[in-house]
């Protein structure tokens, strides 16, 4: 299979326009457009019965106590986790191209309850979920994608993962709500090929050169 998107180069940084939050002049980091980008794929192979979308970022720190505080640092070094940002499954065989923000188009606060996207499909629940817990203004469930809002103190460069999966089954048996972790593990043994685009982000003025 290939990926492609109208929107993002494999290795190149990410638009703002696809991320949750992008550099301000008055603050750390203001919400940003939020669209999900572009992506069609090919090459498809023989006995697919439908895709998967999951975008994560393997870049995430594993403790979030120093994340956006000011005098801090989040060291690059520091271990890491995925941050899942999107999960989109049960995409028909018959598909295979997403338009810019089709799925996603501006920032919700408290998430997504219904995110848009292509008729039967399903899309799980983000790690935003997790992250906005703690804040009163932002805690709920965000369902669909949200894009990257890495820690602006972080000196890591974060990736983000654009994965389209072909699979040999038309749903997927998932808990409701699912996560994208769980989209992870339930297409195991299911997937017939895959395809991906990398995508950069940073919100560290030093590392954007800003």
């Amino acid at each position: 299979m290939q990926l492609h998107s109208n929107d993002l180069t494999d290795g190149h940084p990410i638009d703002p326009r696809f991320a949750f939050g992008k550099l301000d002049d008055q603050a750390p980091m203001a919400f940003s457009d939020n669209l999900n980008p572009h992506l069609a794929w090919s090459g498809v192979p023989a006995g697919t019965r439908s895709f998967v979308v999951v975008c994560m970022d393997p870049d995430v720190p594993s403790v979030a106590d120093d994340v956006n505080q000011e005098g801090k640092t989040l060291p690059a070094d520091m271990p890491r986790v995925d941050f899942c940002h999107w999960a989109m499954v049960d995409v028909p065989a018959e598909l295979t191209e997403l338009a810019t923000g089709s799925c996603s188009d501006g920032v919700t606060p408290g998430g997504k309850r219904q995110p848009a996207g292509p008729d039967g499909t399903r899309q799980g629940l983000n790690d935003y979920t997790a992250f906005m817990a703690g804040n009163e203004d932002m805690k709920g469930q965000y369902f669909g994608y949200d894009g990257p809002c890495p820690p602006w103190n972080d000196e890591r460069l974060h990736h983000y993962i654009f994965t389209v999966y072909a699979l040999d089954t038309d749903r997927l048996e998932l808990p409701t709500p699912f996560t994208g972790h769980d989209v992870v593990e339930a297409i195991a043994g299911h997937v017939l090929d895959q395809a991906s685009l990398t995508g950069t982000y940073t919100l560290n003025r030093a590392l954007a050169g800003g």
